[in-house]
């Protein structure tokens, strides 16, 4: 593979590895929130973004104070980067990583240090605790990390090459099904024949054990590092006496071959594969849980929408009642006026009009209580309506709050039966009490009751007060009109009487006529109490109008508290309900979208370090 086809493959599979890094990263934003998913799944796909946050992965383990330190500070260059000692040096997982600068960071029991070596932008190494410490849990922490590996170095003494536990180990890392080099360290110690035949026993072992024949390396970290000088440079025989090159030239072997490279990034996307798959399952088999909690909403809504038309029946009720009573007290008021302007009541009427014109209208109107129009009211009691007004209008109130104390009780009741027929994860999540309201606010409809005193008021005072100005001003207007009439006859009776000038047919006929006049004038009462009478039955409906417009929009503010109180008090299930659907919803959108992710990226990866059509690689 030349150089530049050597490239481009590492940029290919650096671009797919980001790629698969995002797309796990988002997944595992959703899995922890799938319900009935399983914690195991969520580890699968948090073991797959470790398999894509590393270029590719080597682990070293073996028995403490083997050298594996020692073999990672030869190899980098740098003596002191990783402890090491004669006794357990290492506790806690350690992964070796690029980075521009040196840098250390802990999480768990995994420690990350970054070091500018060119050789970690190709791999990252592990050290792990050594096996066979005093410390058991070094080695559980060795063993729940090798999974993740992509190869795996088992560093052992050349002076302790194959023991029972180095044997163990070794099939271990068969059932893991991990690519296995076996480092003997420490060969410095051992003539040559000795390495060859340690060499040899080891090689036939493992392949007992492993099925295969084995690589068996022989390396030297103490040499390794003699062979680094201070400024920088190495000695090139010396370092590959060391054995350790060969570590070096297995990593650009894995990394320019296509098949291997492939694998790396198939790992974790099949583990994307299977949990989003998982994931997808959960989500949709949770759609009649979603059904349910749809028809719960329906049911909700349909229970506040009746109540709704139900209370705003009951203020419908209302309002017409009252309507009736402005009607009726219309209607009596309008028979009163009539009354009080007939035809045959004009005479006495034109006389009354001359007592107020002469000054004795306070004796006239003493005779009838004050005023002519609140008796004649009264008789055909006009007021006995009006009076009934607050009687209508007072039911209103508790007619709508008992509605809103029941309507809440029931659906605090239904909403009780909802929530305990839900699934115990759901029903876990609800948050708050259902529970009907401890007190209620009445203030909307309270608040009101001056307004309408206003209006009633005004139907009972000021517009008999308006009618008896009316009546007053048309007795007035009658009287002198009568009077002028009489004055006129009379001055032509004075001029010139009857028979004087034997002209008296043409007096007599303008006497006559003025008599007519006057006589029309009687007439006019009626018309004007017709008129009036109009008038007064549309100011009735008008304010019957306003009445029942101020009533109304105090008991819609009333309808809306209670429709509020409904609402607040099985607000722990709607909210459930509304947060439930959000979730399903947008995870089903988030995983349709990764699968259409996890397809593509296959599709890429199928093609990795494939010649296109010009036979270069794609």
């Amino acid at each position: 593979m030349t150089p530049e086809t050597s490239t481009k493959l590492a940029t290919e599979y650096e671009t797919l590895r980001r790629r698969e890094h995002e797309l796990i990263t988002d997944l595992l934003d959703i899995v922890p929130k799938i319900d009935g998913l399983g914690e195991e799944r969520v580890s699968q796909m948090r073991d797959a973004l470790f398999h894509a946050d590393h270029p590719y992965l080597i682990v070293l383990m073996g028995p403490y104070n083997a050298g594996k330190s020692s073999i990672i500070n030869a190899l980098l260059g740098t003596p002191d980067l990783l402890p090491v000692g004669p006794t357990p040096t290492t506790d806690r997982i350690t992964i070796l990583r690029y980075g521009e600068q040196a840098a250390r960071t802990r999480s768990g029991d995994v420690d990350t240090v970054f070091h500018p070596s060119p050789l970690l932008q190709k791999v990252s190494f592990v050290d792990t605790p050594g096996l066979e410490s005093i410390f058991r849990e070094h080695e559980e922490i060795t063993r729940r990390f090798l999974h993740r590996s992509d190869t795996v170095m088992l560093v052992m003494m050349a002076t302790q090459a194959m023991t029972q536990h180095n044997l163990e180990y070794i099939h271990t890392l068969k059932e893991y099904g991990k690519q296995v080099i076996l480092i003997l360290n420490q060969v410095d110690l051992l003539t040559p024949e000795e390495r060859e035949t340690v060499r040899q026993y080891v090689a036939d072992q493992a392949r007992i054990e492993l099925g295969k024949n084995p690589e068996v390396w022989l390396m030297s970290s103490r040499d390794a590092l003699d062979a680094r000088h201070a400024d920088g440079t190495v000695d090139e025989e010396k370092w590959a006496a060391s054995g350790i090159k060969q570590i070096g030239n297995y990593i650009d072997t894995q990394l320019s071959d296509v098949s291997r490279l492939r694998q790396k990034l198939q790992t974790p996307l099949n583990i994307a594969q299977n949990v989003h798959g998982a994931a997808l399952t959960a989500v949709r088999g949770s759609q009649s849980t979603l059904d349910q909690y749809q028809s719960i909403a329906q049911n909700v809504e349909q229970q506040l929408t009746v109540f709704r038309r139900e209370s705003d029946k009951v203020v419908t009720q209302t309002t017409d009642e009252v309507k009736i009573k402005f009607e009726e007290a219309g209607k009596r008021g309008a028979e009163a006026i009539h009354a009080q302007f007939q035809f045959s009541r004009a005479l006495g009427s034109m006389f009354r009009g001359l007592a107020e014109l002469i000054g004795l209208s306070s004796i006239a109107r003493s005779t009838s209580g004050g005023s002519y129009t609140r008796a004649a009211f009264e008789r055909h009691k006009v007021f006995e309506p009006i009076a009934e007004l607050p009687i209508v209008s007072d039911k209103l109130p508790p007619r709508l709050e008992g509605k809103d104390l029941q309507d809440t009780d029931d659906l605090v009741k239904y909403a009780h039966k909802e929530i305990e027929a839900l699934p115990a994860l759901i029903k876990s999540k609800v948050i708050g009490t259902v529970q009907a309201p401890t007190r209620y606010d009445r203030t909307a409809m309270q608040g009101v009751r001056s307004e309408l005193q206003v209006l009633e008021d005004e139907a009972r005072l000021v517009e008999t007060e308006k009618i008896e100005r009316a009546l007053r001003n048309s007795v007035l207007y009658l009287a002198a009109y009568e009077v002028i009439m009489l004055v006129f006859a009379i001055f032509i009776w004075q001029a010139n009487p009857f028979g004087t000038d034997g002209g008296g047919s043409t007096e007599l006929i303008v006497i006559i006529v003025i008599l007519g006049l006057m006589l029309l004038g009687l007439a006019f009462l009626p018309l004007r109490g017709r008129q009036l009478a109009n008038e007064y039955t549309k100011r009735m409906q008008a304010l019957g109008g306003k009445y029942n417009e101020i009533l109304t929009r105090a008991a819609h503010k009333q309808i809306d508290y209670g429709m509020n109180l409904r609402r607040d008090s099985i607000a722990p299930l709607t909210r459930l309900i509304d947060a439930q659907t959000e979730i399903h919803t947008g995870q089903l959108k988030r995983l349709q979208a990764a699968g259409e992710q996890l397809v593509k990226i296959e599709g890429d990866l199928t093609a990795l370090g494939k010649p296109g059509l010009l036979g270069i690689l794609r």
